[in-house]
């Protein structure tokens, strides 16, 4: 089925919820608003719908290949990956003094999910390499900034992030990795690491690792751990390509999905390169801050994780759709027709389909909405502005990636469900979003890691207090939608109400026991960053629901206005509703997870 990026809601939300306009007011945005972020989405959509997207389903079918450490790409990737980096894509948010075109977030973030969305396992290479770029803009010398930088923005390279090792999965403290540092000034690197994405690739000429390691006297636990650029081939003074380093694919994994991403296993100091035994090594930033420098890389792939559940979305609701559309199946129940009739007719496929769109405009909203936040936070003149902006992006990263990966594979298999028994063969294509989708809840910090970060980081350690700030907007918002003469927008005001309400009990519940009673807490994690992430896309959706009522009485796009309408009410009356329970679950649940003795499991 082919692919339609969605375009129209995008701008929808950068213009009426996220505020674009008043990111081009800040200093250096001015060339950035809406009008700049038209053209680009709607370029970004050529390139994806055309190039990237009718790779999906091949790459899933032919994958690539490993041989003897050489790993090359799925049929087309690499084209494909070079058409990416002509267009410029790859540094759409970078700055220009390296290559880039200096865009806000904004609109990279819009043109990243369309890239989800059409091809998840290509669309990861990408990401991967943004991240490492925005590490070394951190952290990273002049020198390596200057010598690697450049050609990452430009998509000439890629770059990769090392942390996993077979005896380490989310637990870096055990991380066992060695870099011996030489009289040169660079580091001999040693150790093997695990599940790297687009670890090995003919689709570059050269791929940039980081990787983190330990040097010989560093102190135990993540307080030891350095980061170093390990180059796949070396680069010379004049930046020309050297010798091979000592880092090999020794294999590339058999996944469930993203299957045409190749996650490889990489030995380092194996003796297999051309600079001797001992991957050469760079130290980034300061030794034994590796961990906080990689954590930069990480938030920014945790931001991307969720676009990238909200992207696979998207694509499994678009061809839910269309098979509901097509396919023919039973009389309708109200008696509205004598013969058999496409099943989008049937209440219960409106359900399924609903709950998919609903999900995915609420997700949307929310992340667009933290994008800008983090434009504003990273770029507006006012520092106390970019403060409250920092803290308010900070508290969204984990809803943006454990709300939206989390509802992935829901949406995903409602996409398979829709397609009845067709769904479950490999032929119509429903199946590999829901294969696809799986990973996601898992890496870049699984969705428990997410919840203990919400926990811990973002709502205990200030007393709530930042919390109980969104909260208040959100009132904000309920009263504006109490005082609507529409049914729809009281409504909507009274579930959001509940669910603000709800979300305000566990935050208290949670600052009073996170030290009395941490494993009742703990235990509830997962569902409280569902809650938050539930009211954060409902508050969005209500916002959405004022917008789209005043433009369909001025008259403006009324089939597509009268759709947000449908879907916020849907989203109040359906996804709002499961709140309560999550609440439930948090306050009352935490007693009966201990209960049961491990030797009983």
């Amino acid at each position: 089925m082919a692919f339609k990026a969605p375009v129209k809601d995008q701008l929808f939300c950068m213009k009426e919820l996220a505020g674009i306009d008043k990111i081009a007011e800040i200093p250096g945005f001015e060339d950035a608003g809406y009008e700049t972020a038209q053209a680009v989405l709607e370029e970004s959509a050529k390139f994806n719908e055309g190039v990237v997207a009718p790779l999906n389903w091949s790459g899933d079918q032919d994958h690539g290949s490993w041989d003897n450490g050489v790993v090359r790409a799925s049929k087309g990737f690499k084209e494909a990956y070079a058409a990416l980096a002509e267009g410029g894509w790859q540094g759409l948010g970078q700055p220009a003094e390296y290559g880039g075109q200096g865009l806000p977030k904004i609109i990279g973030a819009a043109c990243v999910e369309q890239t989800m969305a059409a091809n998840l396992s290509f669309s990861l290479c990408s990401i991967l390499t943004g991240g490492a770029i925005e590490a070394l803009l951190t952290a990273g010398s002049d020198e390596l900034k200057t010598r690697y930088i450049p050609n990452m923005v430009s998509g000439k390279w890629t770059g990769t992030m090392n942390l996993t090792e077979p005896q380490a999965g989310s637990d870096l403290a055990l991380v066992r990795s060695k870099a011996v540092p030489q009289d040169d000034g660079t580091y001999r690197v040693s150790g093997q690491k695990i599940y790297i994405t687009y670890g090995e690739h003919d689709m570059t000429e050269n791929i940039v690792h980081l990787v983190l390691a330990r040097t010989p006297d560093a102190p135990e636990g993540v307080k030891g751990i350095s980061l170093f650029v390990v180059p796949k081939f070396m680069v010379n003074a004049d930046g020309s390509l050297g010798q091979r380093n000592d880092v090999y694919c020794a294999s590339i994994e058999e996944k469930l999905g993203i299957k045409a991403s190749p996650t490889a296993v990489l030995v380092y100091g194996d003796d297999k390169g051309e600079v001797g035994p001992g991957a050469i090594g760079y130290l980034v930033g300061e030794e034994n801050r590796g961990l906080e420098y990689m954590f930069i890389m990480m938030n920014a792939a945790r931001y991307d994780v969720g676009l990238q559940g909200l992207g696979v979305s998207e694509r499994a609701y678009q061809h839910a759709v269309a098979y509901a559309r097509d396919r023919v199946q039973s009389r309708p129940v109200d008696g509205s027709a004598k013969e058999s009739v496409a099943i989008i007719h049937h209440p219960d496929v409106k359900r399924m389909l609903l709950t998919m769109r609903a999900l995915i405009e609420g997700e949307r909203a929310m992340a667009l909405v933290g994008a800008a936040a983090y434009d504003t936070a990273h770029h507006h003149p006012d520092a106390a502005v970019a403060k409250q902006a920092q803290a308010f992006y900070e508290f969204l990263v984990p809803l943006i990636k454990g709300f939206s990966t989390e509802n992935s594979v829901e949406v995903t298999s409602l996409g398979v469900q829709v397609h009845g028994g067709m769904g479950f063969i490999e032929e119509t294509g429903a199946a590999q979003y829901y294969r696809d989708s799986r990973i996601l809840p898992i890496y870049e910090g699984t969705t428990a890691i997410q919840a203990n970060d919400l926990v811990g980081r973002k709502t205990s350690r200030d007393g709530g207090a930042l919390a109980k700030a969104i909260a208040a907007q959100i009132a904000d918002t309920e009263g504006q939608l109490a005082a609507r003469p529409s049914a729809a927008g009281q409504k909507l005001a009274k579930q959001l109400k509940a669910a603000r309400e709800s979300f305000l009990q566990v935050v208290d519940f949670v600052v009073a026991n996170v030290k009395s009673n941490p494993n009742a807490v703990f235990a509830g994690s997962v569902p409280y960053l569902m809650l938050a992430g539930n009211l954060v896309s409902g508050w969005q959706m209500g916002r959405a629901l004022m917008v789209a009522e005043d433009k369909l009485a001025a008259g403006e796009d009324a089939q597509f206005m009268a759709a947000k309408i449908a879907t916020a009410r849907f989203y109040g009356d359906h996804i709002l509703a499961r709140i309560a329970s999550l609440r439930d679950t948090i306050l009352e649940g935490g007693d009966s997870v201990s209960a049961m003795p491990l030797d009983a499991f």
